[in-house]
């Protein structure tokens, strides 16, 4: 069986480090990719795909990437049940990177230091909440 996923776009918010309680880092970031075809009012419809990146990867994207960028992310597809505030069953499907890569030059991306590093505390942290998960939870 295959699943692999290929995606190219720009950063909607710059990516914020966090750690679950055994100390894995972790972030979640999405990513705005225009679509290959006009709909009817002549214009590219944008999708908003939501990214999950582990470990090493999770503080690559949030050393290097910042809110605009444009990134190359190269994982697979999971999807997840939960149910919402209202009792409502619901299926999420985010993107688990696997490699991210740069997708344009340092100057097309503006100058930001190679070296620049946002703990999660200066940050104010990620919206989603991994504090809770286990180790035993992780999907690998």
């Amino acid at each position: 069986m295959l699943n692999k996923v290929i995606l190219t776009g720009r950063l909607t918010a710059t990516p914020e480090l966090r750690t679950t309680t055994g100390g894995v880092s972790v972030t979640t970031f999405s990513i705005a990719v225009q679509r290959n075809y006009k709909n009817a009012d002549g214009s590219y419809s944008t999708d908003f795909l939501n990214i999950v990146a582990w470990r090493a990867q999770a503080e690559f994207v949030t050393r290097y990437f910042e809110k605009g960028q444009l990134i190359t992310v190269v994982g697979s597809l999971q999807s997840r049940n939960y149910e919402d505030r209202n009792g409502n069953k619901r299926t999420a499907f985010d993107v688990v990177a696997d490699e991210v890569l740069f997708a344009e030059s340092k100057r097309e991306a503006g100058s930001r230091p190679a070296g620049e590093f946002k703990a999660p505390e200066e940050t104010g942290g990620n919206t989603l909440d991994f504090d809770e998960v286990s180790d035993d939870e992780l999907p690998f």
